[in-house]
């Protein structure tokens, strides 16, 4: 089998399931993605991103319990795998190599 790449939504993705530490689910992924990241999606496309990941073996899902206040509905919590781990810390490598080949980056703006 082929390496297996991530987009940069599904890296996102991946590092707020990391974040969570096997409490990540759905909906606290897509709050992640509004409030830390700035990133506005619908539900469907944090559930598409989760189902891709998991296929390429870099989360794995578990159904939570039944509660009240959820109406008697489980979560599907996910967790990061060593193989999801591997590939974040690969990406991280790359970009640091990259953005330290940049000369001066940044030291020209003003933010005032």
């Amino acid at each position: 089998m082929g390496r297996k790449y991530l987009g940069e939504f599904e890296e996102l993705v991946l590092l707020f399931v990391a974040v969570q530490a096997g409490q990540a689910y759905g909906i606290s992924v897509m709050e992640a993605l509004e409030t830390e990241a700035g990133r506005s999606v619908n539900i469907s496309a944090v559930h598409a991103a989760l189902r891709r990941l998991e296929k390429k073996g870099f989360v794995r899902s578990d159904w939570s319990e039944a509660t009240s206040s959820r109406g008697g509905r489980r979560k599907r919590l996910f967790t990061i795998t060593q193989e999801g781990e591997a590939a974040l810390v690969e990406i991280r490598t790359i970009r640091n190599q990259l953005w330290g080949r940049l000369p001066n980056l940044g030291t020209n703006l003003s933010f005032s």
